[in-house]
């Protein structure tokens, strides 16, 4: 059955308000950092209550973890239906690795508003968050597929401790040690983890 023409309506508003309150917060984002964004700011560029924002998100981590799944789109698409190594393709275990690689660079890269964001973002909101899942879900089907014989979501949780943004920005940024040795020690882990099942 179809809906009312009025309930047509009332989504094809909440989706251009959302599609409208996204753009100012990610504009603010883009010219003053994520961490200096308040809910007060994106309201008032976008035009509406501050409660309108609230209700849409829920609080600020809900805000930036929407800008975080935008954010992420293009990323999500490279690892899931791009090129191989990263995307479908290679062997799980190559894709294993080139997923790894590629997160823990985009961590360390200045410029990546995944990243911007995603440290604004409390760590249990953040693993929680469909990226976070994504990504947990990624590295596990790929464990599963490379044939290892054990517990593929928490191999899954242990690998990315590795590669999350706490542990890149203390070895990359507090310690001084370049991608190229966090990528090296990320290929390492996967390839002891997946050797050591005797595949």
């Amino acid at each position: 059955m179809n809906a009312p023409d009025g309930t047509a309506a009332e989504r094809a508003d909440a989706a251009r308000n959302r599609a409208r309150l996204l753009e100012a917060a990610a504009g603010l984002v883009a010219e003053r950092g994520a961490e200096h964004v308040t809910m007060q700011e994106v309201a008032e560029v976008a035009g509406v209550g501050k409660g309108t924002l609230f209700r849409r998100f829920g609080d600020r981590d809900g805000l930036l973890l929407a800008l975080l799944g935008e954010a992420e789109a293009e990323f999500r698409t490279a690892y899931t239906k791009g090129p191989p190594p990263l995307g479908p393709g290679a062997p799980a275990r190559d894709r294993l690795e080139a997923f790894g690689c590629a997160l823990i660079e985009r961590i360390a890269a200045d410029a990546d508003v995944g990243a911007a964001l995603g440290r604004q973002v409390l760590h249990e909101r953040r693993h929680a968050s469909d990226t976070g899942r994504a990504f947990h879900q990624h590295i596990s089907t790929l464990m599963r597929e490379t044939g290892v014989d054990g517990d593929h979501d928490m191999l899954a949780h242990a690998l990315l401790a590795y590669a999350n943004f706490e542990t890149t920005d203390y070895l990359h940024a507090g310690c001084g040690f370049p991608v190229e040795r966090l990528q090296a020690t990320w290929v390492e882990l996967v390839r002891r983890v997946v050797q050591a099942e005797g595949v």
